[in-house]
């Protein structure tokens, strides 16, 4: 007689066969999908730069394009919402994402959605560099009808005359388009005299007495034989960014003291191993007293909408003593490193510990090691670590575990749980590094719920770090969490933080303790930590 209940089943499948409401996913296994909305959100946090193991760049964008636009055609209003949102509390690493997104809702079918992206256009395009992106991506959609170029000629007249003077200085072009580009397209009215003076100086380049004092110290650090001491007075006098010097004055130590006073916090954490290497930042300096200072304000961190991520890249490089390109080196200052790793955590939102049994488990599969987390040097799997961190320098009861391989068996053969040496008492830079060289395993995503049932251990939830491409275990994880939690009757909770811009999660959305959040999204770990502790 067939028994059927071994052919089919609702507690145990392996994963390479569905269960209801699974979908095939790129690595062979079957997980759920997301909709279209976390999607939305996955991508404006995590963009698709640099594409993934199992889909390049241009596939991954335009397989999010297409989600971004669904949601664009079911609420405009929603869609331009959620894109401002997450620029506006700077929770994504890159603003790339948005900007992107942002132009696909201004050539939208709708009159009032293209309207509504229109009017955010100065909330998401905050910078030159920024209306720059979006004039770029939205040129390919649509043509420069009237209410773009109203848009755009707003974003002009918006600004204060020297605020916008300084956007000019700064921001003067990005991908092929400039200032004058945009003000030739735009045309935009206005009877201030600085103002049309200084749109006459971005397109003609006419020096009048009505142009701001910046506008001067610009131009003047731009002639032959201009000294380090002159831009350095400049720079004191009239706030010059960095990028309106001429390159042959950024090795000047006094030009460099003089910007490290005023540099923006973004600027002055990127910049870091230049001025170091320029003698302005050493051991018990002013230079280095003030970076510290600046590192350790929580409150101009956060003001400054500095994305964790910017400061894990900083650390990295900082204390690696050389630049990513080029020959640049130089000696790091051990205070310096230390407040990059301090300031990662604090530009998360503040988290409150919860007090329960967490195993974080890093999916360190073959497919996390490739492709980078919006389009930084960073890998998905080293994303997994830092993420982790933050939690675990929050609790006080977790377990770090990494899915790797079986001892003396190859990736294909076997997965197994590792339990890492990595915690808050470890460097961020040296503990992310730690998931490097690990011999992975075939991605298993039941293996946290199956090694804690195996060993006894009472866990209240399991935070998994990983792209959702399971496919090699005996069971699919959801069905290995509800047989730990009728085993155990512990009501433990599963959190997915997804670390690549695709379309699964290991997830069951019809789970109430189940719950999907987009890695290094800085609202996720209070995200995390709330859902857990309720």
């Amino acid at each position: 007689m067939l028994n059927h209940g071994k052919l089919f089943s609702l507690r145990r499948n392996p994963q390479s066969e569905p269960i209801p409401r699974t979908v095939p996913n790129a690595a062979g296994g079957h997980s759920f999908a997301i909709s279209d909305w976390a999607r939305l959100d996955r991508f404006l946090v995590l963009g698709a730069e640099g594409g993934a193991y199992y889909a390049g760049e241009q596939a991954m964008t335009r397989e999010n394009a297409v989600a971004v636009m669904r949601c664009i055609a079911e609420d405009g209003a929603r869609a331009v919402a959620a894109i401002v949102a997450v620029s506006e509390a700077g929770r994504a690493p890159k603003q790339g994402p948005a900007i992107f997104a942002l132009a696909l809702a201004a050539s939208a079918e709708a009159e009032a959605t293209r309207r509504l992206a229109l009017a955010a256009l100065p909330r998401v395009c905050r910078t030159g560099t920024h209306l720059f992106q979006f004039a770029d991506a939205v040129e390919v959609m649509r043509g420069w009808g009237r209410g773009l170029r109203r848009a755009v000629g707003d974003w002009y007249r918006a600004k204060s005359v020297e605020a916008l003077a300084y956007q000019a200085v700064k921001y003067r072009s990005r991908q092929g388009w400039t200032h004058r580009d945009l003000l030739r397209l735009a045309h935009p009215e206005t009877e201030e005299r600085p103002r049309k003076a200084l749109f006459d100086w971005i397109c003609r380049g006419t020096l009048t007495e009505d142009l701001p004092a910046l506008v001067h110290a610009f131009a003047a650090v731009q002639t032959d034989g201009v000294d380090g001491a002159f831009a350095a007075a400049q720079v004191r006098s009239h706030g010059l960014p960095w990028e309106a010097l001429p390159t042959g004055l950024m090795t000047s130590r006094a030009v460099n003291e003089a910007l490290i006073e005023r540099m923006p916090v973004g600027a002055l954490v990127r910049q870091l191993g230049r001025l170091t290497a320029s003698g302005a930042l050493a051991p018990f300096s002013p230079g280095t007293a003030h970076v510290v200072g600046v590192l350790s304000d929580r409150e101009r961190l956060l003001k400054a909408r500095l994305h964790p991520m910017a400061l894990l890249i900083a650390l990295q490089t900082y204390a690696s003593g050389r630049g990513l390109r080029g020959r640049l080196s130089w000696e790091p200052v051990a205070q310096i490193v230390e407040a990059l790793n301090a300031a990662f955590y604090t530009a998360f939102a503040g988290v409150e510990p919860t007090g329960r049994r967490l195993v974080l488990a890093l999916d360190v599969s073959g497919s996390m090691a490739s492709g980078a987390v919006a389009g930084t040097a960073l890998t998905p799997r080293e994303a997994a670590a830092a993420m982790a961190l933050v939690t675990a320098a929050t609790e006080e009861h977790w377990q770090v575990l990494g899915f790797t391989a079986e001892p003396g068996r190859s990736w294909h053969q076997g997965a197994a749980l590792t339990a890492l040496p990595i915690g808050p008492s470890l460097r961020l830079d040296q503990a992310v590094a730690a998931t490097a060289g690990l011999p992975f395993g075939g991605t298993d995503c039941s293996l946290p719920m199956r090694w804690a049932l195996e060993r006894g251990v009472r866990a209240d939830g399991f935070v998994v770090y990983t792209d959702s491409e399971t496919w090699a275990g005996p069971v699919h994880p959801v069905e290995a969490l509800r047989d730990y939690r009728a085993k155990t009757g512990i009501p433990a909770k599963l959190v997915v933080v997804g670390l690549v811009s695709n379309g699964f999660s290991i997830a069951d959305p019809e789970d109430a303790g189940m719950l999907d959040v987009v890695g290094f999204d800085t609202a996720a770990p209070a995200l995390i930590a709330d859902f857990l502790r309720a």
